[in-house]
């Protein structure tokens, strides 16, 4: 892995990359505005073609991501973290969850929750509609479509770029993803095409979501409050939408993003209990269990069923457009989900990511699913089915009408859609500004604006001029040369984490003794020591005047030896790091870092108010894992020593790697 030091883009604009992005919108968006016939008819031979040729392939490639990601985080890999080995989790599970479900599918289970299951009862792929196995089919079909396969593809990409990003220090963006393949070359032209196709496809996502979405929030509002459903209200909900969406980005991610999608799961959960509640309680839950034991079940033979006895279009209507659409989202949610998961470990990382959104998703489609499939089997409630293929955004509301206190339930509904629809958006021009900006989201506030403003501009200009259905196309149609990327980068993160493992291995190789801490020492000395805690003033002047003259020996005699050597000291002295340059191989580098931490005892000393003092500790780091030993206070040529053994460990890690 690279050296962080040595990163050739880390500036807070990465100019081909952002003009190059803009000049590629305009082009797609002012052909799909000015010729949205043309455009749909071009997108649309685009999508047959790989339907017709390709379902193969797309059944294939989400097997493999489904596959891996189960592997990875079963495997010994699980144990790694998506950052150094001393890193914590930056928000808790709840935060954690809350964000990743809304930039996910948040808004898809609230338009789809009745629509699908109801769809699919009325109209299966096999056999004869509006029957008990049709209901059966129905749901177990839903969850396929909405359960581990979709977020398995958008937590592989964000595993794989919180990995690069956060433990080896690469840029977060999509193009870190095939560091393991390209090398440095991800910072040249082929890096930046990579990252301009994720800007289009996150952009193309979020844009026309916004613009179908404000359909649903314009039929909502229409059933409760008679509001006309036209292209000029869905206008005003877009500019509306934008507008609080562009305050959110402007809070920031912990202030705008974290909060809102807090306030949605518990609106959520609300809605959900909601229904569970004045629905048939016991029938629901009844269906949950046999629903998801049924999804288990039949996962291996629905995973690879592409009807090839039987053929049929609704393989291409449904399972088909699900797989690209998940995967066309993969690098918009997949980034925004890396962005939120540092210190998390591999395997905590795909089982929260795999199986708490998942469950919560089978338990949304069962209430939902169930209940409106109930609603029209066993109690006659025929209307809902034909709103349902009239108009798939209207479906909920017209399934709400059938409980009490419905007008609520509606509002509660409307309320949770547009809310959904202002995370994604806000959460699609944060990622916009990382991916232009180096991994960045330090840049300044106008361009956050900027990329809020562009999402925005494209809803209403293709609402405008119809061209959503031909973006909503292309979109799909983009996830066929994505998913070549997302198998290469498998491939790569796979290596580099047997790579990563070995290294932990040899860092515990039984042959090669502890690293060379000063046991000689008095032990009154010693004691003092231990007890002794040091500002962060005291640990510069002894990086200064202990640690750096023992880097800068110990590189005196590799260089004697012909080896590259490198000994930095950072601005503020907190920080000196010797870097060995091994060319072609792994470089080893090893630094001491000045760390902040809390008094370990009430007992030692409490300040005049009672509160335990912070201190610093002068902390080994080795590559992108901190060691967690302090060495304050050892000499130089304990310094030396340690050098020497944690060297010794690193050429013998490159020995196993032969």
């Amino acid at each position: 892995m690279p050296d962080p030091g040595d990163k050739p883009n880390s500036a807070p604009i990465n100019p081909p990359v952002f003009y190059g992005a803009v000049v590629a919108l305009v082009v797609v968006l002012g052909g799909s505005a000015i010729a949205p016939e043309a455009a749909g008819e071009l997108f649309a031979g685009i999508q047959d073609s790989i339907v017709i040729n390709g379902s193969w392939y797309y059944v294939l490639v989400v097997a493999i991501i489904l596959v891996s990601s189960f592997v990875i985080a079963m495997t010994r890999y699980g144990e790694i973290k998506l950052g150094p080995d001393n890193a914590e989790p930056e928000y808790s599970l709840v935060s954690w969850f809350a964000m990743l479900f809304a930039a996910g599918m948040g808004i898809g289970l609230m338009f789809f929750g009745v629509a699908e299951p109801v769809n699919h009862f009325l109209a299966p792929p096999q056999g004869e509609g509006g029957t008990v196995d049709a209901a059966r089919e129905a749901l177990n079909l839903t969850f396929f479509h909405w359960g581990l396969h979709a977020w398995a593809t958008y937590g592989i990409v964000a595993v794989i770029l919180a990995y690069f990003g956060f433990r080896h220090d690469l840029p977060l963006t999509l193009r870190s993803a095939l560091y393991p393949l390209i090398g440095e070359r991800i910072y040249g032209p082929l890096g930046t095409v990579v990252d301009i196709f994720a800007i289009l496809s996150t952009t193309f996502g979020v844009a026309t979501s916004l613009g179908f979405g404000v359909e649903q929030i314009n039929s909502g509002l229409n059933f409760l409050f008679d509001v006309p459903k036209s292209v000029g209200v869905q206008l005003g909900l877009v500019v509306l939408t934008t507008a609080l969406a562009t305050i959110s980005v402007v809070l920031g991610l912990d202030v705008g993003i974290k909060r809102l999608s807090e306030i949605n799961i518990v609106l959520a959960v609300a809605l959900l209990l909601g229904v569970l509640a004045f629905g048939p309680t016991v029938y629901l839950l009844q269906m949950f269990m046999q629903n998801t034991g049924g999804y288990l079940a039949d996962l291996v033979g629905k995973t690879f069923n592409l009807y090839a006895y039987e053929p049929t279009d609704w393989l291409g209507g449904w399972t088909i457009f699900y797989w690209g659409w998940w995967i066309s989202w993969a690098p918009f949610v997949g980034l925004f989900i890396a962005r939120i998961s540092r210190g998390r470990t591999l395997r905590e990382f795909v089982f929260g990511a795999l199986a708490a959104p998942t469950l919560f998703t089978l338990l949304w489609m069962t209430v939902f699913g169930n209940s409106a499939i109930s609603l029209i089997l066993d109690q006659g409630v025929t209307d809902l089915a034909l709103a349902v293929q009239q108009d798939e955004s209207v479906a909920l509301f017209k399934f709400l009408e059938n409980f009490p206190a419905s007008s609520l339930l509606s509002m509660l509904a409307v309320l949770m859609v547009f809310v959904f629809f202002i995370t994604s958006a806000d959460s699609g021009a944060m990622i916009l500004n990382m991916l232009s900006s180096n991994g960045r989201d330090d840049t300044p506030i106008i361009r956050r604006v900027f990329w809020m403003a562009m999402i925005g501009a494209s809803a209403l200009l293709l609402l405008l001029a119809g061209g959503l259905p031909a973006l909503q196309t292309a979109a799909i149609a983009s996830a066929l040369p994505f998913s070549l990327v997302i198998l290469f980068a498998i491939w790569g993160f796979v290596r580099a984490l047997s790579v990563d493992y070995a290294k932990r291995q040899t860092l515990t190789f039984a042959h090669i003794g502890p690293s060379g801490g000063p046991k000689s020492t008095d032990w009154k000395a010693r004691l003092g020591n231990l007890l002794r805690y040091p500002t962060q003033r005291d640990v510069q002047g002894y990086v200064k005047d202990t640690v750096l003259p023992a880097m800068r020996e110990f590189a005196g005699e590799l260089k004697n030896h012909g080896l590259e050597v490198r000994v930095d000291l950072e601005a503020d002295g907190t920080q000196a790091t010797l870097t060995v340059l091994h060319g072609g191989e792994i470089d080893f580098q090893y630094a001491v870092v000045s760390r902040l931490h809390r008094r370990p005892d009430d007992a030692l000393v409490p300040d005049e108010n009672g509160a335990l003092p912070e201190y610093h500790r002068a902390e080994v780091q080795l590559n992108e894992s901190c060691q967690d030993y302090d060495v304050m206070g050892w000499s130089h040529e304990h310094i030396v020593h340690d050098l020497l053994a944690q060297y010794e460990k690193h050429l013998h890690f490159l020995h196993v790697l032969r």
